[in-house]
């Protein structure tokens, strides 16, 4: 989609369809929204006199031009009360926009930008851009017939008359483009079938990409694994015929910024292993490889943002697969770190390939570790769908994920880490054992991740609850895999200081 910023008036941008917004409680339509009533002759006034759109949130009416109007069609979405005006709410009202737009099959698609106190022209040029680009998004490489319309939003423009705020908008606009688009690439990864998304294929995936914008890209075979005593990761891999990849992602290396490194989980599809999970759901378990999609979308981003860091993305790939071969229940893994495991569950799986991501990261030197995964339904149960949970061991990394996720609306709620959690994962025959039952899941879990997130400050985001969405509930996610993550690590970048 090719989106733009231009500076002209609401009532003259010629479009085949204008959007305009109004807040919840408005007697009358004002700014340009205003402008755009008063070409049409007052039309928009009357749709309100009437009640037939009062300015809630994601309400919408449908004019059609008359009087002095360029565009053919106006559509004018509620912004809800003013008093909870946010950025999420126009991402909100944009993906609105941008559906309804599909609905009507128009390929020019116009929108002012709201705006009020304490919001950023740019920051609101990026939430618009944000939420019509995810909200067209559509995951349909597998079909060979389609009964959606051949018309698409092609281009799509932010406009506004006050030519002081225009560059600020571009600006804002080109960060949205740039992340939503990101995020997209990540929901084509999570939502493609495993058998498409092997390790091998997402590894060259991300060596392409790589190519292609200017990332250094590294892919290591399970030789090299072996070399590096990766036991864990190498554990996990043994049921599977597919071989493991390890995919290291670098942008603005060598130019002595700090370096912050993203992990991402990266199983391909997860069957439990031997420990394996119940048939109902087992096939959406190809998303268990959202968080390292996120890593590599979020590398995208950052190189073409040329956000002035050290950025560095290390995922994990494999498959976790039942065979004569796979690792069992009882068995003890050596990771890289030399600290041992025993399993208690295969289905406890994406710790394990973390633990060695963990210690590998280490050897950047790095100023903060920020992992990512589907790692436990223990965290969907306790958070929902509405927020992912943080657990970290350093407070001013947790407070920047924090505000990160608000502005994003990928938002983190940070968890319990104390000591006495940890009680629950001693083994009587390693360092540590791999599960530490129902109780607590999701914290035991980040607490054996914090026993290889030694020596630097480290994050860690249990997505489980928010990666995936079979009923969406804002209208900028669509069912199927969200691409979580990338868009709260571009905001947590860009704002590092």
């Amino acid at each position: 989609m090719n989106v733009s910023v231009k500076h002209t008036s609401a009532p003259a941008v010629e479009t085949d369809l204008l959007v305009v917004y109004l807040f919840q409680g408005e007697s009358a339509p004002a700014g340009a929204a205003g402008a755009v009533d008063r070409a049409l002759g007052g039309r928009l006034s009357d749709v309100l006199k009437a009640g037939d759109l009062q300015g809630k949130l994601g309400e919408s009416a449908l004019l059609y031009r008359q009087g002095s109007l360029a565009a053919q069609r106006v559509l004018a979405v509620g912004l809800g009360k003013p008093a909870e005006f946010s950025l999420e709410v126009i991402r909100h009202a944009a993906g609105v926009a941008a559906k309804r737009a599909r609905e009507l099959r128009v390929p020019r698609l116009a929108t002012t930008v709201p705006l009020s106190a304490g919001i950023a022209p740019a920051d609101a040029a990026q939430a618009v851009t944000e939420g019509a680009i995810l909200a067209l998004y559509d995951f349909r490489r597998h079909k060979s017939q389609s009964d959606e319309p051949a018309v698409e939003v092609s281009d799509f423009v932010l406009i506004d008359e006050d030519a002081d705020k225009i560059g600020a908008l571009s600006a804002g606009a080109r960060v949205g483009q740039i992340g939503a688009e990101s995020v997209c690439l990540a929901r084509d990864l999570v939502n493609a079938p495993a058998n498409y998304a092997t390790p091998t294929i997402v590894a060259e995936a991300a060596r392409a990409m790589a190519e292609q914008i200017g990332l250094r890209c590294e892919v290591l075979d399970k030789p090299r694994l072996v070399e590096l005593g990766m036991g864990a990761f190498l554990g996990v891999n043994q049921g599977s015929d597919e071989p493991p990849k390890f995919v290291i992602l670098e942008h603005g290396a060598d130019q002595g910024r700090p370096t912050i490194v993203l992990v991402g989980k990266g199983i391909t599809f997860d069957s439990g292993g031997i420990s394996i999970k119940p048939s109902e759901d087992l096939h959406k378990m190809k998303d268990d490889m959202s968080g390292g999609a996120a890593v590599i979308y979020a590398l995208r981003a950052a190189a073409l943002l040329d956000i002035p860091l050290h950025v560095v993305g290390l995922v994990p790939l494999t498959e976790n697969l039942p065979s004569g071969k796979a690792y069992k229940p009882g068995d003890v893994l050596v990771t890289m770190s030399g600290k041992t495991i025993e399993i208690i569950s295969t289905d406890a799986e994406g710790r394990l390939i973390l633990a060695d991501a963990l210690t590998y990261a280490a050897r950047y030197k790095p100023a903060a570790v920020i992992d990512i995964a589907t790692l436990t339904g223990a965290c969907n149960v306790a958070l929902g769908s509405q927020a992912s949970g943080l657990f970290d061991n350093d407070d001013k990394l947790a407070a920047r994920l924090e505000a990160a996720g608000q502005k994003s609306g990928e938002r983190v709620w940070r968890m319990p880490m104390f000591k006495e959690y940890g009680e629950q994962i001693k083994s009587d025959v390693a360092d540590m054992k791999n599960t530490g039952g129902r109780p607590a899941g999701a914290i035991t879990a980040a607490m054996l991740l914090s026993r290889f997130a030694e020596g630097y400050p480290w994050a860690h985001l249990d997505i489980a609850g928010t990666s995936w969405v079979d009923k969406p509930s804002k209208p900028y996610l669509t069912v199927g895999g969200t691409g979580v993550g990338v868009r709260l690590f571009i905001e947590l970048l860009r704002s590092w200081r």
